[in-house]
């Protein structure tokens, strides 16, 4: 049976720069103060698997999906998000989402 392996986000909501969460077999879950991205996680995940609409992701329309910027940072031109599936101590597949 497949397992998360791993999440790869670059310009995707509030990751304006390229992060990698590894799932690891003792994660349990994902803790954090408000608005610190636990959010953001799980939408990029539906994002990966097939998730069509915005809505189903907390969004109005698919460009908010991509960082909007800060006031220090300009905004992100584009938005990817990257799943990495371990089957088995040897094989490993990656499933990307569209990017915008």
């Amino acid at each position: 049976m497949p397992k998360f392996d791993s999440l790869s986000l670059v310009g995707f909501k509030s990751f304006a720069d390229k992060v990698e969460v590894c799932f690891d077999d003792k994660l349990t879950g994902i803790v954090g103060p408000n608005g610190c991205g636990k959010s953001n996680l799980f939408d990029a995940l539906g994002w990966v698997l097939g998730a069509q609409n915005a809505r189903e992701m907390r969004g109005l329309k698919m460009e908010d999906f991509i960082f909007s910027g800060t006031s220090k940072r300009k905004q992100s031109g584009m938005a990817q998000a990257t799943l990495r599936l371990k089957f088995d101590q040897e094989q490993t597949i990656e499933v990307q989402g569209r990017e915008f």
